[in-house]
């Protein structure tokens, strides 16, 4: 299996950009004020604040809607502006439900998932006499039969198993409440895929889906552009951290030395690990420091950072990278298993943003909410696809960071 290529020239590139670093904190200053105003309305009073890595702050979890989101929103997910809006205001609502909701539910609770059909969320529960409570909480609740505790514990299973090429990933899906294991187009009849079926049903619920491409990771060659560079590869930062900035593990080793976008040294990999895990940090130097913002690339106000409370599946969802920039789509699945030609990568997060070759590492965020950093995907943002992403909390407590919030 061929990873995706870089498609073209990035017209943000370095040599595009010949200004010192100096011009850089200058210019970066000027965005990161412009982001305070459009979206807190003042950039007064908003001190530098760091979250914990291990227990996330519950915020205020969706900013104001700038043109740019919703322009992004109305592009990717067909939304008229009022209905964008609509959508924000209730994943807002089960951001603030969901935790009741899971703790009403208890042992019977198996999953749950934001309806955009009914702008609330649902739980699934696996003891009718835990409905109530549910809907006490704010939740619709659904009864099905597995619990979560079950299902996960079969995923577990499922990752022990070698996995054929034919194999893309398999996810834990409460709404179909059951193990989804997603078969690549064309291979359902090879010898391997069907043993590895077979295996898989043994282990607990399975349902068989089939999907278009097989995954593969979104690194790329060097071209003249952003953001940082690894050997001959180029990747996207993710989300800053104190002392430097998390991004994808397929893009370095341990060790490995990092070049900005201006060619300058920049830092080295700490950490990383791939596969298996897909993630990695990155220390900084060399004049280079850290400032809690997501670019927006001119399509939307760059976001500010202030948590990294994790959205539930159906909510929408944001991607930044240094190839396609800035594009939106909806979480689809948490708790993935993907299978690269590299290896299997878990407890993933699958989302349709699109992305291409060079966007790995870059920003997964719902408002200003940190999710994750780009690990990769099939498709692109001609004719669309699927994303996966690492969780960045899972990220933070590996290695002990702290998330630069604002």
């Amino acid at each position: 299996m061929t990873g995706l290529r870089h498609r073209g020239r990035d017209e943000a590139g370095a040599d595009a950009r010949t200004g010192r670093k100096s011009g850089l904190r200058r210019r970066t200053w000027r965005r990161i004020a412009l982001s305070a105003a459009l979206v807190l309305g003042t950039w007064g009073g908003a001190a530098l604040a760091p979250a914990a890595a291990d227990t996330p702050a519950e915020p205020a979890v969706i900013a104001p809607a700038s043109a740019g989101l919703l322009t992004a929103m109305q592009r990717d997910l067909g939304l008229t502006e009022a209905q964008a809006r609509h959508r924000l205001a209730r994943e807002k609502a089960a951001f603030a439900v969901e935790p009741e909701a899971e703790r009403a539910a208890g042992a019977a609770y198996a999953g749950s998932w934001f309806d955009a059909a009914t702008g609330r969320l649902t739980v699934a529960v696996t003891d009718r006499h835990k409905t109530a409570a549910v809907r006490a909480a704010g939740a619709d609740a659904r009864l099905v039969r597995h619990s979560a505790a079950r299902l996960d514990a079969a995923r577990k299973r499922i990752d022990a198993l070698t996995a054929p090429t034919g194999v893309g990933h398999w996810y834990v899906d409460p709404r179909d409440n059951a193990v989804v294991i997603g078969v690549v187009r064309g291979e359902q009849s090879d010898a391997a895929v069907r043993a590895f079926l077979g295996r898989a049903r043994e282990a607990g619920p399975v349902k068989v889906e089939t999907v278009r491409q097989a995954p593969a990771t979104l690194a790329a060659g060097v071209v003249g552009g952003d953001p940082y560079y690894t050997g001959n590869v180029r990747c996207s930062i993710g989300f800053s951290v104190h002392g430097g900035f998390v991004t994808a593990g397929h893009c370095g080793r341990p060790g490995s030395f990092v070049r900005g976008w201006d060619g300058s040294a920049m830092g080295t990999f700490q950490g990383s690990s791939f596969p298996g895990d897909d993630y990695a940090w990155v220390s900084t130097g060399h004049g280079w420091w850290t400032v809690p913002v997501v670019l927006g690339w001119g399509q939307t106000p760059d976001r500010l950072v202030r948590g990294s409370w994790e959205a539930p599946v159906g909510t929408s969802i944001c991607r930044s990278g240094s190839t396609t920039r800035w594009h939106c789509g909806t979480v689809l699945g948490r708790n993935e298993t993907v299978n690269y030609s590299q290896g299997a990568v878990h407890q993933m997060t699958r989302t349709d943003v699109c992305a291409e070759g060079g966007d790995s590492g870059g920003s997964f965020i719902s408002g200003d909410q940190a999710q994750g950093v780009t690990s990769g995907g099939w498709g692109n943002c001609s004719t669309g696809g699927n994303t996966w992403f690492q969780p960045v909390n899972e990220i933070l407590g590996r290695y002990g960071l702290t998330l630069h919030t604002a």
